[in-house]
């Protein structure tokens, strides 16, 4: 088996850096464990259309999860929540009163919200005044406190249409507070398992380098010197976006695009800041293609020989939620497209490469930090940390991301060829 090594960077200076961290792009998904559970399932579409729509966050109070690509989500509580939110941006949020006996398989329709004339804010300052000021906020919009979140993480490799390899895990995220750098937050593996496709002819696949570290170095608010230094934003032009609300608050919508001819690919970009609060709420990024080369410096750390890499699409999107008077990193996806041409085949073959995270807990009562002998260092495989999986209800316990429904075909597609082998 051939592995790819594929690494997301902004310059040269932060890829010598943080070059082991940012291979592939992957993301945390927090998850908790309950003693006695109440269950809550159901699906969510878009009222006009009846499309699924994805990545809506469902949750009540600090538990949260978000739906997979399907419209399907699971919560599971320690208690009756009463009611529970369902958000997702550009849409109304809404709250669903949970009765005994009727939690499950619940149908969700969120309608799209429609900003009024009346509602819009007209800003005069320059769009980078105001990301400024949304950085200069962050100590009081964001923890100030140590935390520990709980997370659920899932990595995915496609080759054409078909998966060749899954890993998922629950873990631990400490977090130092946001005035503070990312160097001294850790991650634990509480319990992971994966899924390696045996057939002979996926003779490429991804091996994740930096795994559930992501959440911690893509947590783009605190660890500010991968986007918001001074140095950074002047390589980019700021303009104003049409507004939008997410969970019922309306948002400034910055737009940046590459500004200068810099020696390394820079990124398209969309940042929500709430309108109130002057707080982060969403950041999207997406790698410039026009540069193939520039690209391909970007992305690729390392590949089998013989084999020409084209790169399609390098994405970022990281969301933040505001609880009990904190805005708390919640949900980061990664998508990572690529084509590669071996000299001695006809056509090349595409691959995708997905990270997933989303947290469903947090808690900064009585927190104690990760120890350096039971952290994930960043060094590490994710592959090589955890089991195959065999076990049907091996997250019976846990909040996580639901499977696709073609993702688990898939699953007990590659469980089934592993037995036999």
């Amino acid at each position: 088996m051939s592995f790819f090594f594929v690494s997301l960077r902004h310059n040269q200076r932060i890829v010598t850096k943080m070059k082991r961290l940012w291979t592939i792009i992957l993301l945390l998904a927090p998850l908790a464990v309950f003693a006695q559970q109440v269950v809550v399932s159901g699906n969510v579409v878009d009222d006009k259309t009846g499309n699924a729509l994805g990545q809506v966050s469902v949750s009540a109070g600090r538990v949260s999860v978000v739906t997979n690509e399907d419209g399907d989500f699971t919560l599971k509580l320690t208690e009756a929540p009463g009611k529970i939110a369902i958000s997702h941006v550009g849409y109304k949020t809404r709250y669903l009163d949970v009765k005994p006996g009727q939690s499950e398989n619940l149908k969700v329709r969120l309608r799209p919200a429609t900003i009024q004339l009346r509602e819009i804010v007209v800003v005069n300052e320059d769009p980078r005044e105001l990301v400024e000021i949304a950085i200069s906020k962050i100590p009081e919009n964001y923890s100030m406190v140590p935390e520990m979140l709980k997370g659920f993480y899932r990595e995915t490799a496609m080759k054409r249409k078909h998966y060749i390899y899954v890993a998922e895990g629950v873990e631990d995220m400490y977090k130092t507070p946001y005035n503070r750098s990312v160097h001294r937050d850790k991650v634990a593996i509480v319990k992971g398992r994966r899924l390696l496709s045996q057939k002979s002819s996926d003779t490429l696949g991804i091996k994740v380098m930096g795994g559930p570290v992501q959440a911690v170095f893509l947590d783009l608010v605190k660890n500010r010197e991968l986007l918001f230094t001074k140095e950074h934003m002047d390589e980019y032009r700021f303009t104003m976006g049409t507004p939008e609300f997410i969970n019922d608050r309306q948002q400034f919508v910055v737009n940046m695009e590459p500004a200068l001819v810099t020696d390394y690919a820079l990124f398209h970009g969309k940042i929500y800041i709430d309108c109130e609060r002057l707080a982060f709420t969403r950041i999207e990024l997406e790698l410039d293609m026009k540069d193939k080369d520039k690209a391909t410096r970007t992305m690729l750390v390392k590949k089998p020989f013989g084999v020409k890499f084209k790169p399609r699409e390098l994405s970022s999107v990281v969301d933040y939620r505001y609880e009990d008077g904190v805005t708390r990193i919640s949900y980061l996806k990664n998508t990572f497209r690529f084509n590669c041409d071996w000299k001695k085949r006809l056509f090349a073959t595409s691959f995708t490469a997905t990270c997933e995270m989303v947290v469903t807990d947090s808690s900064s009562e009585d927190i104690r930090p990760i120890g350096n002998r039971n952290s994930f260092d960043s060094r590490d495989s994710y592959y090589d940390k955890v089991e195959y999986f065999l076990d049907p209800d091996y997250w019976s316990s846990y909040n996580i991301i639901e499977p696709s429904e073609s993702l688990d075909k898939a699953i007990q597609k590659l469980v089934s060829k592993y037995r036999r082998n």
